[in-house]
């Protein structure tokens, strides 16, 4: 069984090892994260931690039984009651329903935790995993997503609440 789990300190060990193990899985359909954010691992977690404890947003590890990290999942506050959500799942895990289930579970908090009414996806066409994970939690597409925000690919903005015909 696992457990979504409100970013911590230390979930260090167990992240890096879940965005190192899974760099190359990632890399084939989200762009890469650079060899400067391992470098820089930490400083880059002490920023979301940061950013979480200033409520800008708020961020999510999926954590199995044994301490390792299965996914991360986060809401990063774009104006009141908006939040644009962003994720990601191991490669052991994908295909298996991991990522809807928790997109939901997800989609749930940010209402009743965090007072969202509105989250907001954007997706690259050339992710359709993504795509149907997305539309499986119940999301609708709602328009083009610039490639500027999508590291120069064509995508789709996807969003549950308000608008979005739930």
């Amino acid at each position: 069984m696992s457990e979504l789990q409100r970013l911590r300190a230390d979930h260090a060990p167990a992240l890096l090892a879940f965005e190192v193990a899974n760099r190359a899985y990632f890399a084939a359909s989200i762009s890469d994260r650079g060899d400067e954010f391992f470098e820089h691992f930490g400083e880059h977690l002490e920023a979301r931690l940061a950013e979480q404890e200033a409520g800008e947003g708020a961020y999510y590890v999926l954590v199995a039984d044994d301490g390792s990290v299965l996914g991360r999942f986060n809401l990063v506050f774009v104006e009141d009651g908006v939040a644009e959500l962003g994720y990601r799942v191991a490669e052991q895990v994908a295909g298996r329903g991991v990522a809807t289930a928790t997109v939901r579970d997800l989609c749930e908090l940010a209402a009743s935790e965090h007072g969202l009414r509105t989250v907001k996806a954007a997706t690259s066409h050339a992710n359709p995993a993504s795509q149907k994970v997305l539309l499986k939690a119940g999301f609708v597409p709602v328009g083009p997503a610039d490639p500027a925000h999508m590291n120069g690919k064509p995508g789709t903005w996807y969003q549950l609440g308000p608008g979005s015909g739930t």
